[in-house]
């Protein structure tokens, strides 16, 4: 069984956005990869979209997503609600065992299988195993430093590398202007 070991973060603020993943795939207790990209970008660079759970329904929900961005013209918003309906009701998509984060310049979301979609009261969004430790993180640069989210996201997956031992330093950042 794979143990679907992840840390995701992103970071809305100042009409800025960034996200960012380790790379590490762990099989039972035993590394396998270290290199996984978690995180993408999506309608032509202005979403930035990251993964926790099994790769093939992540791979399949960023597709989905990407056929409601086109749809809504790039309403994030919009595209979110829709993926979380279809997730919820479409027999296949049901059984999708993932959480998507996903983020522009103006909104940080996390969306469940369940129907859920959170949106972030602060901007910023955190899934997978490390998840609580970047999120702490975060939350502190974010409100006692000026650095951009870029700098806010490299130094929480950095500090949730040094804590949880699903996660490690290996990281892919992507990051949007408005």
């Amino acid at each position: 069984m794979i143990t679907r070991s992840t840390t995701v973060i992103g970071i809305v603020k100042n009409g800025k956005a960034a996200m960012g993943s380790d790379g590490q795939v762990t099989f039972d207790d035993t590394i396998v990869k270290h290199t996984a990209s978690k995180v993408r970008s999506l309608w032509d660079g202005k979403i930035l979209a990251g993964f926790a759970g099994a790769a093939a329904d992540a791979l399949t929900l960023f597709e989905r997503l990407e056929e409601k961005l086109e749809i809504s013209k790039g309403n994030l918003l919009k595209a979110s609600v829709e993926l979380a309906k279809d997730w919820r009701q479409d027999k296949v998509l049901r059984k999708l065992e993932a959480l998507l984060a996903v983020v522009d310049t103006e909104h940080a979301l996390i969306i469940s299988g369940t129907g859920d979609i959170i949106e972030s009261d602060d901007g910023i969004v955190a899934i997978g195993s490390g998840a609580p430790y970047a999120l702490a993180a975060a939350r502190a640069l974010s409100k006692h430093t000026k650095m951009p989210p870029y700098e806010i996201v490299k130094e929480s997956l950095e500090i949730a590398s040094q804590i949880c031992i699903y996660t490690n330093n290996h990281f892919t950042i992507l990051k949007v202007d408005k």
